[in-house]
């Protein structure tokens, strides 16, 4: 033993010396300037922009060369990528639900690229192979998207995402043959299929198709909603609804149980509050063109429709109900003097409703852990379904008259296990639970509340080993998002595990901006009060450090997309604070996100650079715009990918560029390394092997950083 301690100190030694001598490529600026307001914002790097350039794939070439010669060298990154490998080996399953007779789930073996769809006749019958993605692409990077299934069970259609794009090419199956129709959607973008219940066709929303060259980061704008009828040609759809005023609506369609009317959520961007319109369906639930009625206009709170008892529409909504209630909604008298409340506001965050079994069951959060109520179509409470314990649990979905329903149950050291509730004798019977090689006993998860800046309390789930010692020497990493009402709940990550392994302390903190606590707690870190949500996550770092968890040498942050954004931010406010940092396809440049792709539909959190105020907020927080010079930075890996049409490259890119430049004067900085993703996307749909190669080389990077060795 030390023997192998004495080469890998030596390998370490080496490494370091190695590390010292990193070369960024170099990044050649321009002479652009733009007015804000009056303000003058130079964008030295506004050449990244263009995904298509030569220039801008040979500087995305000659980054990776520099990143993964780093990544590569590092004496645990062989072990880690090997530890990950026989993690992901084992079974996991999808929520299953029941169609036309017919029961549905997906499942991967293990370390297949993609999940497998899988169908049987009986719960307990041997399913058989619906779909299979891992037959579409030999690099695993074309996957299932979305599915539907018919009413009766007879027909499936999917949404098929290539190299990680948003975009979706729509096909349909037949479920008893396995024949493949020949019809064909494109461009479809942030829709389902919503099937009428003569099962000849369904309903979905697709923009035009973009200019060449523009699939990845051409702005979307006017989504028009579609029928399209079993047999023909995308070509001959009929256009059910469009809004030629407002080029940033978006429409999801439902179809009531009864087969009777088409409901039409009307979004704004990523704005939850939304308008909702109906439409007659034919007789025998066929379509058949008639006007579109909008009956619940002026985006003044959030409806999500539950379902119907004739004309009588059930939401969820939090109007005048910051925290969620359900109400029924005539639609012939949608006035607010005729609607009525079935379930008064609680004092948990009403996050879901669905009808099963005559019943409403109502998903909760209390402290960002799920409950889940049983309500009598009156409204009264007639029991509550009890969860395995104290996690996450989703699902609760089914019809009206099924005398079942499914959920997945999750906590930090439980990995998704699923399960049947059976409402005619109320249990709960395990379906699939995946066998693992770790042992969740030997850590514990805790939830504690710290302080803000302002005096807000904020929740933190911390999961570390048993019996850590409380000396500050403990590495932790940092969790956070922050935005978009998302709450962060409870959930197993394989991808942790290693880190848990080696004493780290894995951290969660559930910020402002999110959902955790309903309307209020989201908008509190929205626009002009953005700043709240860095303020949580700083205090949420304090409070680690405060308490001796770990030390700032010893901490590490992470966060995805909005939580890239929060890792950047967060990284320049307070650069003192950290010892490593991974921001992952962030949005970076707050004053240009809205030319791109979906970017406009941010604003509703975000606010514009286009408003004066506005853009005096985001400026004053941009990651782009307050790196400085001279000043020393945590070891930075930014991560993006190459397909990500959701958050453009372009964020990343230039603010790799931007820190690298910065931090190329200061003493003892860096290394600024930026990861980037061949055929892949904003995350979705990423295959087993990129995934396990990805956090192998996160953790490798971490490990590195913090000195995590054994």
């Amino acid at each position: 033993m030390k023997a192998i301690f004495i080469m890998t100190a030596s390998m370490a030694a080496m490494f370091a010396q190695s590390a010292l001598a990193l070369t960024y490529p170099e990044t050649k600026k321009v002479d652009v300037v733009d007015d804000y307001h009056g303000v003058k914002v130079a964008d030295p790097y506004r050449w990244l922009e263009d995904d298509n350039a030569a220039d801008t794939k040979a500087w995305v070439q000659a980054q990776n060369k520099v990143t993964f010669e780093y990544l590569n060298a590092i004496p645990e990154r062989a072990d880690i990528k090997s530890r990950l490998t026989r993690l992901f080996n084992h079974e996991r399953y999808g929520l299953p639900f029941r169609e036309g007779g017919r029961y549905f789930w997906s499942k991967n073996d293990g370390l297949q690229p993609q999940n497998v769809l899988y169908v049987a006749d009986k719960l307990d019958a041997e399913p058989k192979v619906l779909l299979d993605p891992n037959s579409w692409s030999k690099d695993g990077t074309v996957a299932l998207a979305e599915y539907s299934v018919s009413d009766d069970g007879n027909f499936l259609a999917y949404g098929v995402s290539s190299g990680g794009s948003d975009w979706r090419e729509w096909k349909i199956k037949e479920i008893g043959t396995g024949k493949e129709l020949a019809d064909v959607l494109k461009w479809v973008k942030f829709s389902r299929a919503a099937w009428t219940k003569d099962n000849k066709g369904f309903f979905y929303g697709r923009f035009d198709a973009p200019k060449e060259g523009d699939a990845l980061k051409g702005v979307n704008h006017f989504q028009k909603l579609y029928y399209h009828r079993l047999g023909t040609r995308q070509e001959e759809d009929i256009l059910v609804y469009q809004r030629k005023d407002d080029g940033e609506l978006g429409f999801d369609p439902a179809v009531t149980e009864d087969g009777k009317y088409l409901v039409i959520s009307i979004s704004k961007g990523t704005e939850r509050k939304n308008n909702v319109a109906w439409m007659p369906l034919g007789e025998n639930g066929g379509f058949k063109p008639a006007n579109v009625t909008e009956f619940l206009g002026g985006f003044e709170a959030q409806y999500n429709f539950i379902g119907n008892d004739g004309p009588a529409f059930w939401f969820k909504t939090d109007l005048s109900s910051p925290k969620g209630r359900v109400v029924a909604i005539d639609i012939q008298r949608p006035q607010k003097g005729h609607r009525k409340t079935i379930i008064e506001e609680q004092t948990q965050t009403l996050l879901g409703a669905s009808v099963v079994a005559d019943r409403f069951v109502l998903t909760y959060l209390k402290d960002a852990c799920t409950r889940i109520r049983v309500h009598e179509l009156d409204g009264k409470l007639s029991s509550e379904i009890e969860l395995p314990g104290i996690g996450t649990g989703t699902g609760f979905g089914g019809k009206r008259k099924e005398k079942e329903t499914f959920f997945l149950f999750t906590s930090y050291t439980e990995p998704s296990t699923a399960y049947r509730y059976d409402f005619i004798t109320s249990t709960t019977s395990l379906f699939r639970k995946p066998r693992i090689d770790f042992d969740g006993t030997k850590y514990e998860t805790r939830q504690v509340f710290f302080k803000s800046r302002d005096g807000t309390q904020v929740p933190m789930f911390l999961v570390h080993k048993r019996g850590i010692k409380l000396d500050g020497s403990n590495p932790a990493l940092l969790y956070g998002y922050g935005g978009f009402d998302i709450s962060l709940t409870p959930a197993f990550r394989v991808t942790v595990v290693p880190w848990l392994e080696r004493g780290g302390v894995y951290a969660v903190a559930n910020l402002r901006g999110g959902g955790e606590y309903g309307k209020a707690w989201h908008e509190a870190g929205t626009k002009l009060h953005k700043q709240n949500v860095f303020d949580d996550f700083i205090a949420a770092a304090e409070w680690l450090v405060a308490h001796h968890y770990t030390s700032p040498s010893k901490l590490a942050i992470n966060g995805g997309s909005n939580g890239g954004l929060l890792v950047g931010a967060v990284l320049n406010q307070r650069p003192d604070l950290f010892g490593a940092a991974v921001p992952e396809v962030g949005v970076m440049d707050m004053l240009r996100f809205h030319k791109f792709t979906i970017g406009w539909a941010w604003t509703s959190d975000y606010g514009s650079a286009d408003d004066a105020r506005q853009f005096k907020a985001l400026y004053a927080y941009s990651p782009l715009h307050t790196i400085k010079t001279g000043i020393k930075y945590p070891q930075v890996m930014v991560m993006t990918a190459d397909h990500d049409d959701r958050v453009v490259p372009a964020h990343s890119f230039k603010y790799a560029a931007a820190m690298q430049a910065a931090s190329s004067g200061a003493k003892d900085s860096g290394p600024i390394l930026i990861r980037i993703e061949t055929r892949a996307g904003h995350g979705a749909g990423t295959p087993t092997q990129k995934i396990i190669e990805e956090r192998s080389d996160v953790l490798a990077f971490l490990f590195q950083a913090l000195s995590m060795r054994q």
